[in-house]
């Protein structure tokens, strides 16, 4: 159960920060990046399988690979901009993360745009 591992880590890092965060507020959040390093590190091997079965799925349905990509994009931009958001969170610069935050979404419906005018094409031919 490699969650369990990396909840424990979690706590036991989370407890250090707590102490470090007395009396040396920027190694505390150093040890939370380095936290946060470890764990993608940890689950980037599992992303393969993951990547594999989004494009089975997309060949068997006969899906341009364009779309499967354009969300792996989205998907990666929501999960970095969320981490650097945290990040400035635990920093304690709530303005920031919240800008990070904006150019992420932002950058999302940029990407998405393709699929959404993809979508209404589909619509457009099927009504009457």
């Amino acid at each position: 159960m490699e969650i369990l591992q990396i909840v424990g880590l979690g706590l036991i890092v989370a407890v250090f920060a707590v102490l470090l965060r007395e009396n040396r507020r920027e190694m505390a959040l150093f040890l939370g990046l380095g936290f946060g390093i470890l764990v993608f590190i940890l689950v980037l091997g599992k992303m393969g399988a993951i990547f594999t079965v989004f494009r089975d799925l997309t060949r068997r349905a006969n899906v341009d690979e364009l779309y499967l990509v354009t969300l792996l994009k989205i998907m990666g931009i929501a999960y970095i901009a969320e981490f650097g958001a945290q990040i400035c969170r635990d920093a304690g610069e709530g303005t920031i993360a919240s800008k990070i935050e904006l150019a992420g979404k932002i950058l999302i419906m940029i990407l998405a745009l393709p699929i959404f005018a993809a979508i209404l094409e589909i619509i457009i031919r099927l009504l009457p």
